[in-house]
């Protein structure tokens, strides 16, 4: 993936990126960490049954790329999991948007967008 899409943000900012890109996946496949995204996982989402195992998840790929301008990003994930039926797939692909937001203090932080 880094030699089709080279990268485009500052370090730091794809670090951060990734980090927030993988608890979110993690937290959306196996319910893990939904309570720390209140804003993606609405506590109507808290209580559904994750759809992947914890044991049987891993990430195969991720990269972090701006989206359209330097406010936007997007965390691409390439994954792999058991499903609670015992299937496994790799090759999963799932993005992440992000919006870039400032804090009233100057700082700048990035904010996922809930799925639409």
């Amino acid at each position: 993936m880094e030699a089709a899409w080279p990268p485009d943000l500052p370090s730091g900012d794809a670090r951060e990126l990734l980090a927030a890109g993988l608890d979110l996946l993690r937290a959306d496949a196996t319910g893990i960490g939904r309570a720390h995204w209140p804003a993606v996982f609405p506590a109507s989402r808290q209580g559904l049954a994750p759809a992947f195992a914890t044991a049987r998840f891993r990430i195969q790929a991720a990269i972090a790329r701006r989206d359209g301008s330097p406010d936007r990003a997007v965390v691409h994930l390439v994954w792999a999991g058991t499903d609670r039926g015992g299937t496994f797939t790799d090759g999963r692909i799932t993005d992440w948007h992000f919006t870039r937001t400032n804090t009233p203090k100057g700082a700048s932080t990035w904010t996922p967008q809930p799925y639409t």
